[in-house]
């Protein structure tokens, strides 16, 4: 995951060299194959390259095609055949699409590009949003970068903390705004957004909305799985452009499937193996037996890592606990981290099979309840008697369901922590915020009855922090985190087919994959784990630190500690988890809001900025400077 950053100094003044290299400079740990910068006058584009594969080795960026257009990108781009690199397929589809460029691209990316013949820049990120983009307007410049920190070395950029993304994460672990972040000043280009700077003015628009597309419908039932493994196996092929490739990977299908698929794709001189996260005793867990069984028949090998020994909030490694936002402190962040260390020791790529469930896993109920208040009653029975077919059991009536799920809302609706302080919640309205977040959460549109469960998952604020999460901003490792289920074709393709019986129990993906995985895995249904790891560690351990931590002065405006309870007192997994953002927030204020610093500009505020050793190559735009 290469850096990027840039600067547009909006009142025409030149760019300062020292502050755009000493930012592209702080991306080393992200892009350690060089960094470099480019200058024209009032505008500077950083890189700092990550090559995964033997293209990218000769990729050089800021990139320009003709002198008049320069990009810098952070960009997986498919479908280009490998002939050209992936900026260069950005630039190409810019000259010649303009803004709507991104209607055209598919892949995982986030890009600036400089267009010198009408003075703007124009940035967009991927779809999914599965590539971080952060920029800010202050002073007279406009400044962005992949890398949230990076903005901070800038003196002009506040410090000052969005009260509104702190009282979100205290209530719900995420900031529910995808457009802000925890920094007053720094704002978030939610996924599937563009942004364009002209004129000393910024404009964002949403160039892409999950919908549900037109139906497919074959009539051989084979033609259904023949296309799935097409688009599954194009999904894995464009992230697995490389030589030595890990493989996140469970004992449950979704990630066994990604790896088999691989395995067939990859030539053999290439390096495929798994690495994954068991419980021996903590938890009664099948997952070191599971993983085994397939990694053994896919014929790769595989590393375990046992949970067992991890602590909440475990810190191997230095840093490990030093992140751009609280939200991505985990209290599993130890096992979290050495999984992904293992993944990256010896190669710069890692596939998961993250999330196969939010499109193959849709309730059946949904289908057949919209099916029968539309009066479609030949496709009712029709999908009926398919799920009887292939699932083996009568078709779920799903009254049971609705009554669990009408319960648990209500219980969670019930929730508000009692520790947070008064005067901030009455100054935010945080249980009007709280209430609202949980309405809207249940509403229903119309055009996705048929795959509420899919379009509830697409539309979720919890996979800005689970991708931000497997970033190198958040990792600080040499490693780009891939999900092929997460593939805009692949998506519209299991959005488009009948959901019955293809998208229940994935039942598509189980039968794609009957001469490629073993029984034992095919045949296994959706196991999550029996009990909260958290819960089950509180329990077997001694957590009294997490009460008696050193409280950070600024803590006290958020959250009212004499009201929050001891963690072992806490009687619900929801209560616990919130209760432990408390100690994350402390900690994030404490050790992580103030460590950034920038460049000392006479601030006594920041601390200097240490440059690397090598400084980076830069080289004069149109006008050579």
């Amino acid at each position: 995951m290469s850096g990027i950053v840039g600067i547009l100094n909006l009142d025409g003044m030149p760019i300062d060299r020292e502050l755009l290299s000493g930012m592209t400079d702080s991306m080393a740990f992200r892009g350690p194959d060089g960094q470099r910068i480019w200058i024209d006058g009032n505008v500077g584009f950083g890189h700092a390259m990550l090559s995964s594969n033997a293209l990218a080795k000769t990729e050089q960026q800021p990139l320009t095609l003709d002198g008049k257009v320069f990009i810098t990108a952070d960009a997986r781009i498919d479908g280009h055949g490998g002939t050209v690199t992936d900026a260069e397929s950005v630039l190409n589809a810019y000259q010649q699409w303009g803004e709507d460029c991104v209607q055209h691209l598919i892949g995982d990316f986030a890009f600036a590009i400089w267009d010198g013949r009408t003075r703007r820049i124009f940035c967009a990120r991927d779809h999914f949003g599965v590539k971080p983009f952060f920029f800010a307007r202050v002073a007279n410049i406009f400044i962005f970068s992949n890398t949230l920190n990076t903005l901070r070395l800038d003196a002009r950029v506040s410090d000052a903390l969005n009260e509104n993304a702190i009282g979100d994460y205290l209530l719900f672990g995420i900031n529910q705004d995808l457009s802000t972040t925890t920094f007053r000043d720094i704002q978030r280009l939610p996924g599937a957004h563009s942004l364009t700077v002209a004129n000393g003015s910024i404009k964002t628009r949403r160039y892409w909305t999950p919908a549900m597309p037109a139906r497919v419908t074959f009539r051989n039932p084979e033609a259904y799985v023949e296309r799935f493994s097409e688009l599954l196996s194009q999904a894995v092929q464009d992230r697995s452009r490389t030589t030595s490739v890990a493989v996140s990977m469970s004992g449950g299908l979704d990630s066994t499937a990604v790896a088999a698929v691989c395995r067939d794709l990859l030539p053999v001189d290439c390096v495929l193996k798994a690495c994954t996260v068991v419980y021996d005793n903590l938890i009664p867990d099948n997952e070191r037996c599971y993983s085994n069984f397939a990694a053994c028949h896919i014929d790769i090998p595989i590393r375990h890592i046992n949970a067992d020994q991890y602590s909440l909030f475990d810190e191997r490694m230095a840093g490990d606990m030093d992140q751009p936002e609280p939200f991505l402190l985990s209290p599993l962040s130890g096992q979290f981290n050495d999984l992904l260390r293992l993944c990256a020791n010896g190669g710069r790529v890692a596939l998961t099979g993250w999330d196969g469930d939010a499109f193959l896993n849709e309730p059946a109920n949904s289908y057949f309840s919209v099916a029968a208040k539309s009066l479609r009653l030949k496709e009712l029975f029709t999908g009926m008697g398919r799920y009887v077919w292939t699932q083996r059991s009568l078709p779920p009536i799903g009254f049971r369901t609705q009554v669990k799920r009408m319960t648990a809302r209500q219980k969670v609706n019930g929730f508000f922590p009692e520790w947070i302080d008064e005067s901030f919640e009455k100054r935010l309205g945080l249980r009007g915020r709280y209430n609202e977040v949980y309405f809207n959460s249940g509403r229903k549109d119309k055009t996705t009855e048929l795959r509420p469960s899919a379009f509830r998952l697409l539309n979720t604020k919890m996979w800005t922090g689970i991708f931000e999460g497997y970033d190198s901003g958040s990792t600080k490792l040499h490693l780009e985190v891939r999900h092929p289920f997460i593939d805009v074709r692949l998506v519209g393709y299991l959005l488009a087919i009948p959901a019955v019986p293809w998208c229940v129990n994935k039942h598509i993906l189980r039968v794609a994959m009957r001469k490629s995985l073993p029984a034992t895995v095919l045949d296994r249904p959706k196991t999550p784990l029996s009990v909260d790891p958290v819960v089950q560690t509180i329990k077997r351990t001694n957590v009294r630190w997490l009460d008696s931590f050193e409280v950070n002065p600024l803590l006290e405006g958020f959250v009212d500690l004499k009201h929050r309870r001891p963690v072992t007192n806490e009687v619900t997994a929801h209560d616990l988890w919130a209760s432990l953002r408390v100690f994350a927030l402390n900690h994030w204020l404490t050790n992580s809001w103030p460590v950034k610093r920038g460049f000392d500009r006479g601030r006594g505020d920041r601390c200097s900025y240490q440059m690397q050793s090598s400084r980076p190559h830069e080289y004069g735009g149109m006008n050579g400077t």
